[in-house]
């Protein structure tokens, strides 16, 4: 049996430990239950258009590659927004076709500048998807399941290695969070 919880066999591991490998499983299910969740119901829908908008406005300021591209936006949304491959390399090569951007190849990576043509488009497009008329509090959506995380790896180490007692009191503090969130829901 191969655990990662120790270098010797079965009968050198804790009692509890044997408990956290079905345990465990189910802790890591729970919190990506949790992500997916979250991800399904907070995490924000871009408009038709916001991938194009982004590239041009962050390719207005400097030139960039891909993987940059798509860390500014995760970095300039707060982390509420991060575009994926699959939808920046597409629009990077539409941007291309269309003239506003040119692709250079320096130390292997593709960089991407814009063109006059694409400056002119950047002058007369929407602000970019973060600079929302509104301002938003991005920060509150990914607070909750990050403490939660937190809280996950709070609970393996005293799955992994405590004693009976701390156990039961792990359990007591567990239990007592999860009845104050669900009295969260219930006040008015």
């Amino acid at each position: 049996m191969n655990n990662s919880f120790g270098t010797g066999g079965r009968n050198s591991r804790r009692p509890f430990a044997e408990a956290f490998d079905h345990a465990g499983q189910g802790l890591w299910d729970a919190l990506d239950n949790v992500r997916s969740e979250f991800e399904r119901r907070v995490a924000p829908r871009m408009g038709r258009g916001d991938v194009r908008v982004a590239i041009l406005s962050l390719l207005a300021e400097e030139s960039m590659h891909g993987y940059q591209i798509i860390h500014e936006i995760e970095k300039r949304s707060n982390g509420a927004w991060k575009p994926s491959p699959g939808s920046v390399y597409p629009t990077l090569q539409l941007l291309a076709d269309e003239g506003l951007i040119e692709a250079h190849e320096a130390d292997g990576k593709k960089t991407y500048t814009l063109t006059e043509k694409g400056n002119d488009e950047v002058k007369s497009s929407r602000p970019a998807p973060w600079h929302d008329s509104e301002p938003r509090d991005t920060s509150r959506p990914t607070a909750l399941p990050h403490a939660a995380a937190k809280l996950a790896e709070a609970v393996i180490p005293i799955m992994r290695n405590g004693n009976p007692e701390q156990v039961d009191e792990a359990i007591t503090v567990v239990d007592d969070a999860r009845r104050k969130l669900y009295a969260i829901l219930a006040q008015d």
